[in-house]
């Protein structure tokens, strides 16, 4: 009796965390190939090959669904830093380190697409909060690769390179959604951007 009963938790707990991922799975790719107005709950619930009651018990409406769908894409780590060691060409650094992080792109492909693709979910504090969130940590990742972190990074810095991230997005997306560039192009675009900046406009922010 009391090794069934000590059983029985682990696996529902099991079970209950395997079937929240079955969730989260079905609607990482809903939400990245239609916008959160095009979802309804019917669709989710056949994605993931549960019930409308079951969808609700774990996640309990479309919009908390969605949120947590974005809080993923939030908690991915951003990617490694590339080594820097002494002589070695900024080039080599940059072009690194853009490809690093379309590694991250490509991996969490359906989650970077739905946070992305947010249209018809409207203006919406939490959800805003977690984009927040992170561009911020991927403007952090940018100036630890260049260098300039800490007092160097002005608010102009900071918001010239959050204009950058802006650029990236949609460049992914024009590659990922709309198949308008392919990853090769994207690599460069972005390389060769960040380097423009890095070597001139960068610097007379941190001059200021």
């Amino acid at each position: 009796m009391s090794a069934t009963a000590t059983i029985e938790p682990r696996f529902s707990r099991l079970a209950r965390e395997e079937r929240r991922e079955q969730i989260l799975a079905g609607a990482r790719v809903l939400f990245a190939e239609r916008n959160y107005a095009a979802v309804s709950l019917s669709d989710l619930a056949a994605a993931a090959g549960v019930t409308r009651g079951l969808l609700h018990h774990y996640f309990g409406t479309k919009r908390e669904l969605y949120l947590e769908v974005v809080r993923e894409l939030a908690r991915t780590p951003p990617p490694p830093l590339p080594a820097v060691t002494e002589g070695r060409a900024v080039e080599e650094v940059v072009d690194e380190s853009v490809g690093l992080w379309l590694d991250v792109v490509v991996a969490e492909r359906h989650t970077w697409l739905a946070a992305l693709g947010a249209e018809g979910f409207g203006r919406d504090p939490e959800l805003e909060a977690i984009l927040e969130e992170a561009r911020e940590t991927t403007v952090e990742h940018v100036l630890r690769v260049l260098g300039l972190s800490g007092e160097a990074a002005s608010p102009e810095l900071r918001a010239t390179i959050r204009a950058y991230g802006g650029m990236a997005e949609q460049a992914t997306r024009e590659w990922l959604e709309r198949g308008r560039l392919d990853r090769a192009q994207v690599h460069r675009l972005l390389a060769d951007t960040l380097l423009a900046m890095v070597r001139d406009v960068l610097p007379r922010l941190v001059a200021r």
